[in-house]
C-alpha cells in the first residue's frame, strides 16, 4: 500500500496523514480492549493482544516491560538525529461494573475501561503503525510504552522509571481522554497539571457493647464519623483555595450485627495535593485530627499513609510543542490552554525524570446525550476524536526529533 506524504503546515509543522486502514484498526483495537478489560498488574491478555497487533504491522523488537507492559522503538531512517522521545499509553482497567450500554461492553464482570485507557492504547498502536510505515520521513527514535498499572499499586509508571526506560530518552509525552472538554479539541498548559496522589488507611478501636447499652462501650462508628467530618475542614478551613488539595474518605467498614456496638472500624481515603509543602502538611493534619478525635472519645487509632505518584508538571517547551502540533492538525482555535485537573496520574514519575507534557483530548460528544465523567459505570468515549489524538502525538514526536537539542527541552 502506498504511503501518503506528510503535508507541511504553517510554521513548518508536518501534519500527518494517518492511513485510513490504520485508523480503522485503531477503533477495532479500542473496542476489543474495551470488551476484554483487565485490572492493574493483571493485563496478560491485553499485553499479548497488543503484541500481536503491533507485530501484524511488521513491527519487530517488541519488549515486555514493567510486568504486563510493552515497549517498542520506532527508529527513523530519514535525516540524522540522535534524539529520542517516549510516548506513554496506559492499558489497565478499573474494578467497575459497566453500564454504558455500548455494543462492545465489557464481558469481564466487575471490570471496565472507565478511564479511557483502551483508547490510549489504541492511539498508541496507531502512532506506532504510522511511524513504522513512514520511517523514511524522520530521524531519531520514538519509544512507545504501553504501560500497565496506572490505576493501582505497584505503579507501572514507577516501574518504567526503575527499569531505565527513560534513561536514554530526551523527553516524554502522553495523552489522556477528557470527557469535560468538547470532542476533538486539545487542552494543555504548562506547569503543574495533575495532583500528587496518596492514600491512607486507619483502624479506629473503641470497645464493643450491647446496642441497647451503648454507654458501656466506645462506639467506633461514631468516632469514625466524627473523623470524616473534621477531615473535611483541612481543605475548607485550613487551606488557601488557590493551593490545590483534595481529601476524600472513600470507605468505612465496621460492625457485624444489629445488636452490637462496633468496637473496631476501618477508614480509608485519598489525599491529592499540588505541592510538596501542602502534601506534607496534609499528612500531618490527617494524623493529628484522627488521633485527637480518637483521644477525645476514649478510643485509639492507627493511621497509615501510603505515598503515591507525584503530580505531573508540564515542561514549558514541551507544552509549546503540543500547542504547535495540535494547532497544525486541528487549528489554533481548537487548542485550549486550560489549567490542569485534580486527578492523579503516574505519568508524574515520567515528568520527574524527563521534560514531559501531558495533554488532554476532548471526547465530550453532546450529541450522544448524557455525558458521564471518568470512572463512571456509564463512561463513553467519542471515538471520532481518537484520530486527532493520534495525529497530534505523531506530529509532536516527529517535530521534537527534528529540533536542535538547544531549541527544545
Amino acid at each position: 500500500m502506498s504511503k501518503p506524504e506528510p503535508a507541511a503546515a504553517a510554521g513548518g509543522v508536518a501534519v500527518p496523514h494517518i492511513d485510513a486502514g490504520i485508523l480503522d484498526r485503531m477503533i477495532e483495537i479500542r473496542r476489543h480492549l474495551h470488551r476484554n478489560p483487565e485490572l492493574s498488574n493483571r493485563e496478560a491478555n491485553t499485553q499479548a493482544y497488543l503484541r500481536q497487533m503491533l507485530a501484524g504491522q511488521g513491527i519487530g523488537d517488541i519488549r515486555d516491560v514493567a510486568g504486563f507492559g510493552l515497549a517498542v522503538d520506532i527508529v527513523g531512517t530519514g535525516r540524522p538525529s540522535n534524539r529520542k522521545v517516549a510516548i506513554r499509553a496506559d492499558i489497565d482497567a478499573l474494578p467497575i461494573e459497566e453500564a454504558s450500554g455500548v455494543d462492545f461492553a465489557s464481558i469481564n464482570p466487575g471490570v471496565m475501561h472507565a478511564c479511557g485507557h483502551d483508547a490510549h492504547a489504541a492511539m498508541g498502536f496507531a502512532v506506532a503503525a504510522h511511524l513504522h510505515r513512514s520511517k523514511a520521513d524522520f530521524g531519531g527514535t520514538v519509544r512507545l510504552i504501553f504501560q500497565p498499572a496506572e490505576e493501582d499499586e505497584p505503579s507501572g509508571g514507577r516501574r518504567v522509571v526503575e527499569e531505565g526506560l527513560l534513561d536514554d530518552v530526551d523527553a516524554a509525552i502522553c495523552v489522556h481522554v477528557d470527557p469535560y472538554t468538547p470532542s476533538g479539541k486539545i487542552a494543555v498548559s504548562a506547569g503543574p497539571y495533575t495532583l500528587a496522589c496518596d492514600t491512607f488507611d486507619a483502624v479506629v478501636t473503641g470497645s464493643a457493647a450491647h446496642a441497647a447499652k451503648s454507654y458501656e462501650g466506645i462506639d467506633a462508628i461514631t468516632v469514625a464519623c466524627s473523623m470524616v467530618n473534621e477531615l473535611q475542614k483541612i481543605v475548607s478551613r485550613e487551606t488557601d483555595p488557590y493551593d490545590p488539595l483534595v481529601i476524600s474518605v472513600t470507605g468505612i467498614n465496621g460492625g457485624s450485627a444489629y445488636n452490637v456496638i462496633a468496637g473496631k472500624v476501618t477508614v480509608k481515603g485519598t489525599i491529592r495535593s499540588g505541592s510538596d509543602a501542602t502534601r506534607e502538611r496534609a499528612w500531618r493534619r490527617v494524623r493529628e485530627i484522627m488521633a485527637g478525635i480518637a483521644k477525645t472519645h476514649g478510643a485509639s487509632v492507627r493511621v497509615d499513609i501510603h505515598k503515591g505518584e507525584p503530580g505531573v508538571v508540564n515542561d514549558v517547551e514541551m507544552t509549546g510543542l503540543i500547542v504547535a502540533s495540535a494547532s497544525a492538525c486541528i487549528g489554533v482555535d481548537n487548542v485550549l490552554k486550560t489549567p490542569g485537573w485534580t486527578i492523579a496520574d503516574d505519568f508524574g514519575y515520567y515528568s520527574e525524570k524527563r521534560p514531559s507534557v501531558y495533554f488532554r483530548l476532548g471526547i465530550r460528544n453532546e450529541d450522544a446525550g448524557s455525558v458521564f465523567p471518568l470512572h463512571h459505570p456509564s463512561f463513553r468515549v467519542d471515538e471520532a476524536a481518537l484520530k486527532v489524538g493520534a495525529a497530534t502525538l505523531v506530529s509532536a514526536a516527529t517535530m521534537f526529533l527534528s529540533m536542535r537539542p538547544d531549541s527544545a527541552a
